[in-house]
């Protein structure tokens, strides 16, 4: 019958013609070390996904339009008297605009503003200011806490490390209050594509800000909150990666075939200098 062993590679030699040394014993030992440490770092690089980065020209959401949020206290001004304001180089001109906005009183005579609403992807502006009232305050007091500037789809579950909402915690309370604030933005489109496809077209941003008093046509010092905004042709795309299964499975293989390799070569090179030696030390060496 066919001896299938005839077929082994791998012939083992018999442990009593085996030699062990403590040399060999510690190469082993870090050996193994080794492997271990190696083999950890190729689980999470297989575990945990990676980000790519990358940048193109133009904006690949939706098509002339972004999404912003705004979420801003104003301490010593009524809810009644403030609105958004809303314009850009297409023309649009839109005063006092009210869906989608939630104005909630805080304190005797304060007002957390937030609204939801679109702009056009041009040069433009929102400002929150007193222009739209039924009528004006004794008592202008534009000293404001931003919560919150953002623009796109929401991406805070997302964790990822950018300037999303660089304006949160901006403190305007140690100017006077009658003076305009003005916030000149910067915005960059970010696209996030996670590790199953779906997209968050999100936008960051950075600021300038500068505040100075400013007289309406009538002679008063009305002040407002501006924040002018200007795109640029820029996106950043931002795309979940996971090592695969076969990259893994061959850097696995690589580290153990290589590791044992390396440390075999090693292992025969200091038991040979140590016969070198021994031979020398009885006179044996010819």
């Amino acid at each position: 019958m066919l001896d299938i062993r005839r077929f082994d590679i791998y012939r083992k030699v018999p442990k009593d013609l085996t030699q062990p040394t403590t040399a060999g014993a510690i190469i082993s030992i870090l050996c193994v070390l080794f492997i271990s440490f190696m083999i950890f770092n190729d689980v999470l690089a297989y575990i945990f996904i990676d980000l790519k980065s990358e940048f193109f020209i133009d904006d690949p959401g939706r098509e002339g339009k972004i999404d912003v949020q705004v979420n801003v206290s104003f301490p010593f001004m009524e809810c009644k008297n403030l609105g958004v304001d809303i314009q850009d180089e297409n023309g649009r001109h839109e005063v006092g605009f009210v869906d989608h906005t939630n104005k909630v009183k805080i304190g005797e005579n304060g007002c957390r503003f937030e609204s939801k609403f679109e702009i056009n992807k041009v040069p433009g502006n929102f400002h929150i200011a007193t222009h739209s009232a039924s009528e004006q305050p004794e008592k202008y007091d534009m000293r404001h806490i931003i919560h919150s500037i953002k623009f796109g789809d929401d991406v805070s579950h997302k964790n990822l490390r950018g300037s999303f909402d660089p304006l949160s915690g901006k403190d305007a309370m140690e100017d006077s209050g009658l003076k305009t604030h003005e916030y000149i933005l910067k915005i960059v489109p970010s696209v996030h594509e996670d590790y199953y496809g779906n997209i968050l077209n999100s936008y960051q941003y950075t600021f300038g800000y500068k505040s100075y008093l400013i007289y309406h046509h009538s002679g008063k010092i009305i002040p407002a909150v501006w924040f002018k905004y200007e795109l640029q042709p820029i996106t950043l795309k931002q795309t979940e990666q996971r090592q695969s299964f076969y990259i893994f499975l061959t850097s696995i293989c690589a580290v153990v075939g290589g590791t044992f390799t390396v440390a075999g070569i090693i292992d025969s090179t200091f038991f040979t200098l140590s016969e070198i030696l021994k031979k020398q030390q009885i006179g044996k060496l010819t």
